[in-house]
C-alpha cells in the first residue's frame, strides 16, 4: 500500500476542492444513513450500503472527467454516481422504487446505477458483469476515435469472478483507457479476503494482464484522487489500463438484510468505525486550517435540507403503472 501522506496541494487540488469532496462524501453518507432508517421504518425495500467507502469513491471520482468520461459503478458507488450528476432525489426515487427513479423507472434494485445523460453504464444483478462492459465501451471509444476513458468499480469478492479477468485481460491486450477500482472492504458478504485472495493483494494481478497494479488506502481521498489521477493520464495518453485496490472497511452488514455479528466480532466492528474516513478527512481540513467547526456544522445542515427534501420527495411520488413492467423488454410498434 502507498503509505507516503499527500496534501491537496502536491495534488493540485484547491482548498475549495478539498471542501467539495468533503461535502460529497458527507452527502453520501447521510443518504445512505437515512436510507437505514427507512428501511427499519418498513418504508423501503433494502439498502446496500456505501459507508466507510466514501473517500475511496469520491477521490477517485474527482480525478476524472465528469462531463466526458464513463463509469460503470458498482453497487456501493453512490459517492460517484454523485459527483457524476446524480441527485439526492434521484437516489431516494430508487430507494422507494417510484416511477420517476432514472436508473430503471422503479423496475431495478436499489444501488443499480444507470443514467444515460451522465454516462452511467446501467448495472446488473449479478456482481462484475460491469468489467466487461467497461472495457466494451473503452473500445467503442478507441474505433470511434472519441477522447474519454472508462471507470469500472467492484469490491474484492468480485474480482473472483470470471468477468473481471476476462475483462481485465482483454484491456490489457488491447491496451485500452479502462482504469479498473477495486474496493476492498475486506468481506464479500461474510468471507473475510485472507479466504478470498491467494495473493497477498488484488493488484498484485496487474501484472498478469499487462498493466500496473497499486494498492492504496482506501480512507484518504487525496491519496485515492493521487493514483486514479495517474492512472487516467495514462489511459489518455495511450499507455493502457491500470488496477487500482483502494483498501477500505465497510461500516455496516453487507446489506439490509445481512446480520454481520454472526462473522464479525465487536472489536473488529470498533476498529473500523475509529478509522471512519469521514472522521479522518474532517480532521485533516480542520488541521490545514481550511475549514473550522462552524463550516462543517453549516453544511452539515444544508445537506440534511437536501436529504429531507429528497425523501419528502420521494416518498409522495407516484408508482409506476403496472404495465409499465413490459417497458423496453419487447419493441413496440415500428421497433418491431
Amino acid at each position: 500500500m502507498n503509505e507516503t501522506v499527500v496534501t491537496h496541494d502536491q495534488v493540485g487540488l484547491s482548498e475549495e476542492d478539498v471542501l467539495k469532496m468533503y461535502e460529497t462524501m458527507l452527502l453520501a453518507r447521510r443518504i445512505d444513513e437515512r436510507m437505514w432508517l427507512l428501511n427499519r421504518a418498513g418504508k423501503i425495500p433494502f439498502v446496500i450500503s456505501c459507508q466507510g467507502q466514501e473517500a475511496a469513491q469520491v477521490g477517485a471520482a474527482f480525478a476524472l472527467d465528469n462531463q466526458k468520461d464513463y463509469i460503470a459503478p458498482y453497487y456501493r458507488d453512490m459517492g460517484v454516481v454523485l459527483h457524476f450528476g446524480m441527485t439526492a432525489k434521484d437516489l431516494m426515487l430508487s430507494a422507494f422504487a417510484k416511477a420517476e427513479d432514472p436508473n430503471s423507472g422503479g423496475r431495478q434494485m436499489p444501488g443499480h446505477f444507470g443514467q444515460k445523460k451522465n454516462r452511467i453504464l446501467t448495472g446488473s444483478s449479478p456482481v462484475t458483469t460491469q468489467v466487461p462492459h467497461a472495457v466494451g465501451v473503452a473500445l467503442a471509444g478507441r474505433l470511434q476515435q472519441k477522447d474519454f476513458i472508462t471507470f469500472v468499480t467492484l469490491g474484492e469478492g468480485s474480482s473472483n469472478q470470471g468477468d473481471f479477468h476476462e475483462g481485465a485481460n482483454f484491456a490489457g491486450v488491447h491496451k485500452l483507457p479502462v482504469i479498473i477500482m477495486v474496493e476492498n472492504n475486506q468481506y464479500a458478504i461474510s468471507v473475510p479476503v485472507e479466504r478470498q485472495l491467494g495473493c497477498a493483494k488484488v493488484s498484485d494481478r496487474g501484472i498478469g494482464y499487462g498493466m500496473p497494479g497499486i494498492t492504496v488506502d482506501g480512507k484518504n481521498p487525496l491519496e485515492v484522487y493521487k493514483v486514479v489521477k495517474e492512472a487516467a493520464d495514462r489511459a489518455r495518453n495511450g499507455e493502457g489500463p491500470s488496477l487500482i485496490e483502494a483498501v477500505t472497511f465497510r461500516l455496516t452488514a453487507h446489506s439490509s438484510d445481512d446480520d454481520d455479528r454472526q462473522y464479525r466480532t465487536a472489536e473488529d466492528i470498533a476498529e473500523g468505525r475509529a478509522k471512519d474516513p469521514i472522521l479522518l478527512f474532517e480532521k485533516y481540513i480542520k488541521d490545514a486550517g481550511i475549514a473550522d467547526e462552524s463550516w462543517f456544522e453549516q453544511i452539515n445542515e444544508q445537506l440534511m435540507v437536501i436529504v429531507n427534501e429528497a425523501t419528502d420527495y420521494a416518498e409522495a411520488a407516484p408508482y409506476a403503472a403496472p404495465e409499465d413492467a413490459l417497458k423496453y423488454v419487447f419493441a413496440e410498434g415500428d421497433e418491431a
